[in-house]
């Protein structure tokens, strides 16, 4: 390394608002912060969900969530079978009547 041409890299102390301190090295020197990985929702499991103009919920509804989505799906199949037997069946009626 060239001799004068580096900044200094001492011990630092980063604290934050809630009152976490992290012993670092830096350049820079003491620092405080407004959120750490201590506090921050994120990391802690408190994150909220900002619904927008009601989106999560009309994504909930359109392609439902999991456990729920299979029966909707099995009743619009088991509607759509039972529309294809009432066709066949009234086809053969209709062949009936007509011979």
């Amino acid at each position: 390394m060239k001799k004068g041409i580096h900044p200094e890299y001492n011990p630092a102390r980063i604290v934050c608002s809630c009152g976490n301190v992290i012993e670092t090295r830096s350049t820079v020197g003491d620092m405080s912060v407004e959120i750490c990985a201590v506090c921050h929702p994120f990391y802690t499991g408190k994150q909220r969900l900002v619904d927008t103009a009601g989106r999560v919920e009309r994504f909930k509804r359109k392609y439902g969530s999991g456990a729920e989505a299979e029966p909707e799906a099995e009743a619009e199949s088991g509607a759509a079978v039972e529309s294809e037997v009432e066709a066949e069946s009234r086809a053969e009626s209709e062949s009936e009547v007509a011979s």
